[in-house]
């Protein structure tokens, strides 16, 4: 979160001195910053849904304390249960463990360091050894955080955002509440996720 906010402010400040470069000096030497201008522009911007990503990654860790999951099952192929062609984990739902429940990695410039590592036949053990064991914490009814293991084993890194299409709350998408308890449904709510007041008497549909 902290590196998300430097580097958003670094390159917001290196866009301002650009500006203020050509402004100030001859027109024949501003020209020289303007490609300066235009790339810190593009940093900028994509540095803005990273940003936000982290204010909720941020709110899902104030609620959920991290877990260590080993064997999580995972896939690059479309998982039987979604309409999206995306990779994926599955994760017991909390209230029924018996219950597995997908989440996808909805495709961003982030996802490319997990893709290598969620692997095929071809991947390197070392690469998928990186993902194993997992760190969780979240709700895969509502939305979690998941990150690799670091280095030296004591700390989760490569923090990513992962939720359900129902839980974004976008126009045209109703929440969906999955049976939850209303103790769950209210922790999602402060997490981040939008859901219904009453949970539903069937899960969602994908």
């Amino acid at each position: 979160m902290i590196m998300i906010v430097l580097r958003l402010v670094g390159w917001v400040a290196v866009w301002l001195g650009s500006l203020f470069l050509m402004v100030a000096t001859p027109r024949w030497i501003g020209w020289v910053f303007l490609p300066l201008l235009v790339y810190a522009t593009f940093r900028a911007v994509i540095q803005l849904p990273h940003f936000r990503s982290s204010i909720y990654i941020q709110r899902v860790l104030w609620q959920y304390p991290w877990q260590l999951l080993t064997g999580v099952p995972r896939g690059r192929n479309k998982h039987p249960q979604v309409e999206q062609d995306e990779m994926w984990f599955e994760f017991p739902n909390p209230e029924k463990p018996e219950e597995q429940i997908p989440l996808l990695f909805l495709a961003n410039m982030r996802t490319f360091w997990w893709m290598r590592r969620f692997g095929t036949t071809r991947t390197k053990p070392e690469l998928k050894a990186q993902i194993e064991p997992l760190w969780f914490a979240g709700d895969p009814r509502f939305i979690a955080v998941v990150a690799a293991t670091g280095r030296r084993g004591s700390a989760p890194r490569r923090l990513h955002l992962l939720y359900q299409r129902t839980a974004t709350g976008r126009r045209g998408i109703e929440p969906t509440g999955w049976n939850a308890s209303p103790a769950a449904l209210e922790r999602a709510r402060r997490a981040g996720a939008h859901v219904p007041d009453a949970a539903p008497s069937q899960p969602p549909s994908y």
